[in-house]
This record gives C-alpha cells, sequence and structure tokens, in this order.
C-alpha cells in the first residue's frame, strides 16, 4: 500500500501517515520538524494539538509563541502586568493557534501559573493569570481552532472564575467545540465544603448548549460534588437530555453518585444502547444502581466492556448481579479500593471474566488472611492471563513468591506494574519483604514495560540488585519512590549507572528525601541522555493509565 501511493504520487499523503504513527513520540517528532519543510508542517500540527500538556512544569516556550499571535490592544492589556513585548517571540511561521485540538483546563491553568511565577512580575499574580487564561482561549476562537477533545476540570474558586470567565467565549463561538468527540467535565470542590458554593453560574447554560450544539460526542464522563444548585431537578434533566441526544456515544464514564441513577437508567433508550460500547465507573456508590443494574445491561446491544474503579459497594450482591448479565461483555478492569470483595465473590469474577481482565488491583489485600491472599493469587495465575495492569499493593512475605510466579505467567501482555507500600505508614520491620521484592524482581519483569512504579524501603544495594537483573528490560516510564531515610545512602548513582548511561528509560520520576525534578543540574545531565525528569508527585494519575492500558 505505501509504494502503491509512493509510485502514484501521494508522498505527502504518506508522510503524514508516518507522522501520524508517531503521534505519541514526542522526541521524534521534534526530530522530523528538521527534515524538510513537508516533515516539519505535519509535525508542528501535532506537537501543538496540545502543547500545555508536554512537561509543564518546565516547558514555557509555547506562551510566547502564542501570544505573539495577539493583537496589540491584547498585548497592551499583558503589559499592564508586566509582560511586556520583550518576553515575546518576534515572528514565527505558522498560525499555531489554529492546530489546537485537546484542552485540558486543569492543564492550562497549571501551566499559566507556573509560567507567570517564572517571569517575576510584581503585579496581582490571580488577576494576570485569568486575562492569560482568557486570552489564550480568545486567540483560539478568532484562529479557528475546533477541539476533538474538551477536558474541563475546575476545582477551586480560582478555577470556577476562570471557567465562568472562557465559558462566555465558548457559548459565543459554537465552532469552537461544536465537533468535539471527547469531553470531560468535573467540576468539584474539597470534601465537606461543597453544599456551601454555588454550582459555577455557567455551568448549567454550558450544558445547554451542549444539548443544542454537540450531538457528536463519542467519549464522554462526568463529575459533579454535591453543589448548591437552585433547581437540582431541572439540571439533573438538562444534563440527561443532552446524553440523550448524542448520535454516537460509544464510551461513558460516571465518575460522581449525583445525577447517576438517572443517567445511569438513560443507557436503555435506543439511540444509545445500539451504540454504547465501552461503561467506565469511576469512585461511584453502586447501591444506587443496584435495582436497575441487571436489566438495563441486558438492553445494551454492542456493550464490549466495563471498568470498575475504585467503587463503593462493591460487595457480592453487585457482583452476583453482574456474573447474571445475560448479554455478552468483558470485565476489563477491576480496580478494589475501598471495598474488599468476599473471596468467594471475587472468585466466581475471576472464573468468568479472568480470561479477559487487563487491569487488576486488589482492595484492602492486607484484610484478607495469609491462606486468602494465596488462594486468590492461584485464582488470578490460573484464570488471568492477558493482565496489562497490575497493581499488588501491599505485599507480604508470605504472597510475594506467588507474585512473581503471576508477574512471570503474564509477561507476554504485562505493560504497568505497581508495588507500593503507603509511604505513611510505612515501618523498617518491611524492610526484609522490600528487600526480597528488589533482590528477585528484576529476573521476571518482561522486556519492555510501559510504566513501572516502586514505593519500597529501598537500600542502595537491593536497588543495585534489582536494576543489574532488569538490564533487559526498556521501561518507558519508571517511578520510584524511596522510603529509607538513613543519611549517607543515596540510589541516584547507581540510577546514573544503570538507567541515565544506558538509556533505559524515556521518563523517569525519584523522589529520595526530595522530587528530583527540582535539582536543576541532575535534570539537564539526564536530558543530555535524552531522559525526561518528571515530578513523581504531579505526573502520576490512574485515569490517565487507563486511556492507554485498556
Amino acid at each position: 500500500m505505501a509504494c502503491s501511493k509512493l509510485f502514484s504520487g501521494y508522498l505527502p499523503e504518506l508522510i503524514d501517515e508516518i507522522i501520524q504513527y508517531l503521534r505519541n513520540d514526542i522526541l521524534t517528532l521534534h526530530s522530523c520538524i528538521l527534515v524538510n519543510r513537508l516533515w516539519c508542517r505535519s509535525a508542528i500540527s501535532l506537537l501543538w494539538e496540545d502543547p500545555f500538556s508536554l512537561n509543564p512544569d518546565q516547558n514555557f516556550q509555547h506562551f510566547e509563541i502564542y501570544f505573539h499571535c495577539l493583537n496589540e490592544d491584547d498585548k497592551a492589556k499583558l503589559n499592564e502586568y508586566g509582560i511586556n513585548n520583550n518576553l515575546l517571540l518576534s515572528s514565527t511561521l505558522f498560525n499555531y493557534p489554529s492546530f489546537i485540538k485537546r484542552l485540558n483546563t486543569h492543564t492550562v491553568s497549571y501551566s499559566i501559573e507556573n509560567w507567570h511565577s517564572t517571569l517575576k512580575v510584581h503585579h496581582n499574580h490571580q488577576e494576570a493569570s485569568k486575562l492569560i487564561y482568557r486570552l489564550l482561549f480568545k486567540m483560539f476562537i478568532e484562529n479557528e481552532g475546533s477541539l476533538d477533545s474538551f477536558e474541563i476540570k475546575v476545582t477551586s474558586k480560582d478555577n470556577y472564575s476562570y471557567f465562568n470567565d472562557t465559558m462566555e467565549l465558548v457559548l459565543q463561538n459554537p465552532n469552537f467545540i461544536c465537533n468535539v468527540r471527547n469531553l470531560m467535565i468535573s467540576i468539584t470542590a474539597r470534601r465537606g465544603y461543597s453544599r456551601h458554593i454555588r454550582l459555577p453560574e455557567k455551568t448549567f447554560a454550558f450544558i445547554k448548549f451542549l444539548h443544542s450544539n454537540c450531538n457528536s460526542i463519542s467519549s464522554f464522563s462526568y463529575k459533579f460534588s454535591d453543589f448548591y444548585v437552585n433547581n437540582r431537578t431541572l439540571f439533573g434533566k438538562c444534563l440527561s437530555q443532552m446524553i440523550i441526544t448524542q448520535q454516537n456515544l460509544k464510551k461513558i464514564s460516571f465518575e460522581c453518585d449525583n445525577y447517576l441513577y438517572n443517567s445511569f437508567s438513560l443507557l436503555q433508550t435506543s439511540n444509545i444502547s445500539n451504540t454504547l460500547k465501552i461503561i467506565t465507573f469511576y469512585s461511584i456508590d453502586f447501591r444506587i444502581i443496584i435495582i436497575n443494574f441487571q436489566e438495563i445491561f441486558n438492553q445494551l446491544n454492542v456493550l464490549e466492556s466495563i471498568h470498575i474503579i475504585n467503587c463503593d459497594s462493591l460487595n457480592s450482591e453487585i457482583a452476583q448481579q453482574i456474573i447474571n448479565v445475560t448479554k455478552p461483555f468483558k470485565l476489563k478492569t477491576l480496580i478494589m479500593y475501598h471495598d474488599t470483595l468476599q473471596v468467594e465473590s471475587l472468585q466466581l469474577l475471576l472464573q468468568k471474566f479472568g480470561n479477559d481482565l487487563e487491569c487488576f488491583k486488589f482492595g484492602y489485600y492486607e484484610s484478607y488472611k495469609p491462606e486468602q491472599k494465596n488462594q486468590l493469587l492461584k485464582s488470578i495465575v490460573k484464570y488471568c492471563t492477558k493482565i496489562k495492569y497490575f497493581d499488588l499493593g501491599k505485599p507480604d512475605d508470605i504472597s510475594i513468591n506467588l507474585v512473581f510466579n503471576l508477574i512471570e505467567n503474564i509477561k507476554q501482555n504485562l505493560n504497568y506494574l505497581i508495588i507500593e507500600y503507603n509511604f505513611r505508614h510505612c515501618s523498617v520491620i518491611y524492610g526484609d519483604i522490600c528487600s526480597n521484592i528488589l533482590n528477585n524482581l528484576g529476573q521476571v519483569l518482561p522486556s519492555e514495560l510501559e510504566f513501572l512504579r516502586l514505593c519500597l524501603y529501598i537500600e542502595p544495594s537491593n536497588l543495585k540488585i534489582f536494576l543489574e537483573n532488569s538490564q533487559n528490560t526498556f521501561i518507558r516510564r519508571l517511578f520510584i519512590r524511596n522510603l529509607y531515610e538513613k543519611k549517607g545512602e543515596d540510589i541516584l548513582p547507581y540510577i546514573k549507572e544503570y538507567i541515565m548511561k544506558k538509556k533505559r528509560v524515556k521518563y523517569l520520576a525519584v523522589y529520595d528525601y526530595q522530587d528530583l525534578i527540582f535539582l536543576k543540574d541532575e535534570v539537564n545531565e539526564f536530558k543530555l541522555h535524552n531522559i525526561r525528569i518528571e515530578s513523581y508527585i504531579n505526573s502520576y494519575d490512574i485515569r490517565e493509565n487507563f486511556k492507554y492500558c485498556c
């Protein structure tokens, strides 16, 4: 096919296919810019689809490039806050704002805060950030940007103000989001405070706008705290209308209990029941929908998979309802956090769905008795051969050898592995267990991992053994947190010797007394070896992992 296109004169289309294949390989895309004008144009458009997500702690050049595109009046507004033309580029080759395709409002505001703090200007920080936020949206709209993905994450009063301000622009310019395919709305407040805070005023208008202007959403997730709402019933009805008007809704994620019952009940409507393929339950209480769970699932005609992540009331009753659904589907994700299923119920789920299970985490693993842990791990080894994501939680000496057997058994598919203790409760007594893990884990790892997270009591000599035994494993994103707090014991030299010099990772996060990302000289040294240092705390989001592994 490629040769036929080449000889038929379709070189631009062929190059575009190659560039699209490299979409998630940022370093290679930067190299493509240097090939020629055609490669440059294709690579630039991809790199600028979502520039805010590219290392928001350190990468700020996109602001200087974007603000070159502002008109003189808007530049004058920035100048009032000490952001003058000397900080902006004098010229640009492309219309960069027009390339925008994906926006996450939290990432945008986080990038703005970080960039503005580096300017060391002595003006009202909050008002300046709000202006920058608004000007970015204004610029995207004026340059005819059109979003494919819009993730709205509002978590504080400052964010509420940003949201209300920018939504006015969005509502007045429907072309900016009318073709959006992936939509996430998360408007939350601190636990216990939401009942005293009004839902941001533009939320209602925005939901109505979506109902009238956007009917091609294929992936939708929502989360609202228990805000004070003048007419809760009317708001819930408006949200429901927005959902049922979608013509091609393939994926829905329920991430809060508010309005859950009505929204879940809508799935049996004809246009949704014939398109919906994936359902994710994230941090919801199953008691709210247990009454009609089985009935609704039996009416979903093309359902392929469900994902259960950190949900409450995941008990034997809901497990039995999942098992009793007659329509075929796969349980691909079972991440337990607060609740711990009875051993018998969990074994029944594993027996029926284990062959298709891709992401798994125990609940309160330590609450199981030793013989129950062994029983469950043996069931996982027996039934679950396609696991891509495995979060063991806090292991113990009794079960760790079975864990090594499991990793060996699933290594052909394993992509994400997490073994960690809760650092708030870690104690020296776990040192022997952690030593056992580090001494034996390296030799059972697959040849390549997308993500490895180790939060352990790490003695440098044991880390050396792990790094030596895992030399044949390439780990794209490696996170290490050391709970061992003995002065004079530094793990960084071993990481440099076995990781940096041999280029065995692309992204690295290390927390040993402090976050490695704050050590600028070290960050630059790793950068010379094409390894990007990330923040250990800010770079890990379980939902982000599930976008790629499930």
